[in-house]
């Protein structure tokens, strides 16, 4: 079972979300916060009571009083176990770039149909950053950005130097937006393989997640 809690000011929205959530029989809402600071005062109490934590956390980004990319900082650095998703909108992209360099596991749009919802959450609690094609290619155009006009990060070069070349080859299709799926194709791999060649790249280089290798891959000026 996979305990979330859901962060937004809207009472209503909230409602939908957990109707949604709880059709998957594997999901459960066990907290709900109006704005980032009650769910941060929220978790630190459970913490405190030696209650046990939600593992994924569905944050909006505009609030009263603590906003969601606030929030999420702060839930990043106090709660790394939890793995957070921004609810965004189209018109919001600077938010979710903002909130995943914040610590988010990804981002979901509020027109998420349920299956993908579903998807969304479990992908997250186990590991998987979530982020669509298009913002992954958005992603990946800023960093390409960033490494074209700035003098590569020996420090992110340092990080990638500590792979196989296996696991560099994966980092860099990783960079390029393909899923751990188009990986295994790509490569002629189990996708079983695949995750355990991940899971090895963020615990050699110090990551928390695919977005972070995609940040790391091309400060270290590797764009090409």
């Amino acid at each position: 079972m996979i305990d979330l809690m859901l962060v937004d000011d809207l009472a209503l929205l909230r409602k939908g979300l957990v109707r949604m959530i709880e059709a998957d029989h594997d999901l459960q809402v066990v907290r709900q916060a109006s704005n980032g600071q009650e769910a941060v005062t929220m978790l630190r109490e459970m913490k405190a009571a030696a209650q046990p934590l939600p593992r994924v956390i569905l944050m909006d980004v505009r609030m009263p009083v603590m906003d969601g990319i606030s929030a999420t900082a702060v839930i990043a650095k106090e709660f790394p176990d939890i793995r957070t998703l921004i609810l965004t909108t189209y018109d919001e992209d600077d938010y979710a770039f903002t909130g995943l360099h914040a610590g988010a596991y990804g981002f979901l749009l509020k027109d998420v149909s349920t299956r993908d919802l579903h998807r969304a959450i479990h992908a997250v609690a186990d590991g998987d950053a979530v982020l669509t094609p298009r913002i992954t290619a958005e992603l990946i155009n800023r960093d390409r950005a960033y490494a074209r006009h700035k003098v590569s990060d020996p420090q992110a070069r340092q990080q990638l130097d500590k792979l196989t070349p296996r696991e560099y080859e994966i980092a860099g299709l990783i960079a390029q937006g393909l899923s751990n799926q188009e990986i295994a194709q790509r490569l002629t791999l189990e996708i079983t393989s695949v995750r355990r060649y991940v899971s090895r790249i963020l615990d050699k280089t110090g990551l928390r997640d695919r977005t972070q290798i995609v940040i790391t891959w091309f400060q270290a000026g590797m764009s090409d």
